[in-house]
């Protein structure tokens, strides 16, 4: 089990942060386009599951919206069936106190707070289904 990336987009559609941990393979665009990409997939993600046939999807993604709209989103494989409280807490525990209380981060900007990078590093290290060596 593993997590492979997490996007965090505001409102607008700008992406605020994005990392990855297990991620095996790029998408061979810019991370400008594949932010554009993956928050346009947002929109219609409904559809684009059911047309998927299961032997297709290789990965699940896990959505979280806050009633700010910011929204998280992350990929893991198939074997984590729900990341909600785990997005929840990044939002609540480290987002929050890291990043919206904190008067030295800009609001509506992408992140560059190496405090919330590395405490986000750090907790999604401890889930339990995270992975260092999953294929």
């Amino acid at each position: 089990m593993t997590v492979h990336n997490l996007y965090i987009f505001d409102r607008n559609g700008s992406c605020l942060f994005y990392n990855e941990w297990n991620r095996k393979k790029q998408a061979g665009i810019s991370k400008d386009e594949e932010f554009k990409l993956m928050y346009g997939m947002l929109f219609s993600i409904r559809s684009f599951v059911s047309k998927m046939s299961p032997q297709d999807i290789k990965y699940r993604l896990h959505y979280y919206e806050t009633a700010s709209g910011l929204k998280f989103v992350m990929n893991t494989d198939l074997s984590v069936s729900n990341a909600r409280d785990t997005l929840q807490h990044i939002y609540s525990n480290l987002y929050v106190d890291l990043v919206v209380k904190n008067p030295l981060v800009p609001s509506c900007q992408p992140l560059d707070s190496e405090l919330f990078g590395t405490r986000l590093d750090s907790f999604i290290r401890s889930l339990p289904y995270y992975s260092p060596r999953a294929a």
